[in-house]
């Protein structure tokens, strides 16, 4: 990583190494996030998320 690296090259890097397949499946995957987040608020799937992004080491309050 280049110390003049921005966020649209690394748009630009990520359109050429990246097939469509892996990106449809990204899209895919950050959908199902925004669905749990969002539809699921129970608070059996919201502790659960909550341990989870602790465990990922995730800063989250």
């Amino acid at each position: 990583m280049t110390t003049n690296e921005t966020v649209s090259t690394r748009i630009e890097t990520a359109r050429t190494q990246l097939t469509a397949t892996q990106i449809a499946a990204g899209l895919l995957f950050a959908a199902g996030i925004a669905f749990t987040l969002v539809f699921l608020q129970e608070p059996l799937a919201h502790d659960a998320m909550h341990n989870f992004r602790h465990a990922a080491g995730i800063a989250c309050h």
